[in-house]
């Protein structure tokens, strides 16, 4: 059996844990391979070993792989910046974006979504350690920016991803993320198909799914340590 093959069991395996160590089940959390830097081969064997979603950051490696990976039954999702120049391309090539803060950006995937295809899959990237060198709205900001973008024509509001301060703290962790979770109930009460909460990664995947994540982004234990883009 491969690295990658017995890197996706074990990680199945604490996934499964996690989930009934919160009381729920695994198959409301969607496993994420964080492919980026990652040679096509690789994913290859992630997929040959039943994985299908698939999240990339650098937008121009991504296409090179969609293009070359284009006859599998990949699902893949953008995670990264999102410059308006990139705009088009993420929204011809890509069925969830995770990472939108900006009415601009959204308005620009919604125009340049093709109608051939479903409306795109959005997440609302929140700043929730409101840390300066991060990306995402503030929490007081979210309420706004989902009015404006939930109306727009070729996207699917979905719900709220999150990156929070790194620390090995638990109950930091826990905090981040259950504040995360307040913040998709009070959405949902006003819009109730905000069914997702993107967080949690190698490291926190315990943490944020005893707070309620629904998708979690995992690279390095799949995969192995990152490669230099």
């Amino acid at each position: 059996m491969s690295r990658i093959a017995e890197n996706l069991i074990k990680v199945h395996q604490q996934l499964e844990i996690n989930a009934q160590n919160a009381q729920r089940t695994a198959n409301e959390i969607t496993l994420l391979a964080v492919s980026k830097t990652r040679p096509p081969e690789d994913l290859i064997e992630a997929y040959q070993n039943g994985q299908r979603d698939f999240g990339e950051n650098y937008l121009q490696e991504s296409l090179d792989k969609i293009v070359e990976l284009k006859d599998l039954d990949i699902c893949w999702h953008f995670i990264g910046p999102i410059q308006s120049n990139k705009t088009k391309a993420i929204a011809e090539n890509f069925t969830w974006v995770h990472t939108v803060e900006r009415l601009k950006i959204a308005q620009r995937l919604s125009a340049q979504r093709p109608t051939t295809l479903p409306p795109l899959n959005i997440c609302l990237q929140v700043n929730i350690s409101e840390e300066e060198s991060k990306s995402g709205c503030l929490p007081e900001e979210l309420p706004a920016l989902a009015a404006d973008i939930n109306g727009l024509p070729n996207l699917c509001l979905r719900g709220l991803m999150a990156i929070p301060k790194a620390t090995n703290d638990i109950n930091e962790q826990k905090a981040a993320f259950a504040k995360m979770k307040a913040l998709q109930l009070e959405l949902q009460a006003i819009y109730p198909h905000l069914d997702t909460l993107s967080m949690g990664m190698s490291g926190d995947m315990d943490t944020a799914i005893a707070e309620g994540a629904t998708i979690v982004r995992i690279g390095t234990a799949i995969f192995g340590q990152r490669q230099k883009k």
